[in-house]
């Protein structure tokens, strides 16, 4: 089975189209460099009100959430130079359906490893989850993440009172011909 592959201690260091750029699996031996990503970027998380509950989080908080296994979903760390600079999260909703999340230490944006990292999950998951569908979630006014959500191919699916979701088809569905 496809999706056998991504257990986190067999999940590979995905390489991205930036140089340098790679994702891992994110989990408790990363808790220090995690918490101090998510501390040093409390007030870039909440700006737009994505991510109020993880900014609020302390350190047993963050580290707890790194301790519980995430399979069948990925959570990847995004790494610059071996240096923790975000998170990018393939969650597995009804797969092979899945849910999308990232975010990037406020230093890092602007340079296109938002993008470069959230292509190469998706590419691992068509690849090796058999993936066929994408959603993600951006509150409004976060314009970035429409921007990166954009350059990947997705379309806005429905708009809500606080965000837009969108949609990312990644195997297109059987041609279907009357009798």
């Amino acid at each position: 089975m496809a999706g056998s592959h991504h257990d986190k201690h067999v999940f590979p260091q995905l390489k991205t189209s930036v140089s340098g750029l790679t994702l891992c699996a994110l989990d408790a031996e990363q808790a220090d460099e995690y918490y101090a990503l998510i501390d040093r970027n409390r007030e870039h998380l909440t700006q737009h009100g994505d991510y109020r509950a993880l900014a609020a989080s302390d350190y047993k908080t963050a580290r707890a959430e790194l301790l519980d296994e995430p399979s069948p979903s990925l959570r990847c760390g995004v790494l610059l130079h071996s240096a923790l600079i975000g998170r990018v999260d393939l969650v597995a909703v009804d797969p092979p359906k899945y849910g999308f999340g990232y975010w990037l230490d406020h230093e890092a944006t602007g340079h296109g490893y938002a993008t470069a990292a959230c292509r190469a999950l998706i590419k691992y998951g068509a690849t090796m989850l058999d993936t066929t569908d994408v959603f993600a979630g951006v509150t409004h006014g976060n314009g970035k993440s429409d921007a990166v959500l954009t350059r990947l191919g997705f379309k806005v699916a429905e708009v809500f009172e606080t965000y837009t979701r969108y949609h990312l088809t990644l195997v297109a569905s059987p041609c279907t011909y009357p009798a």
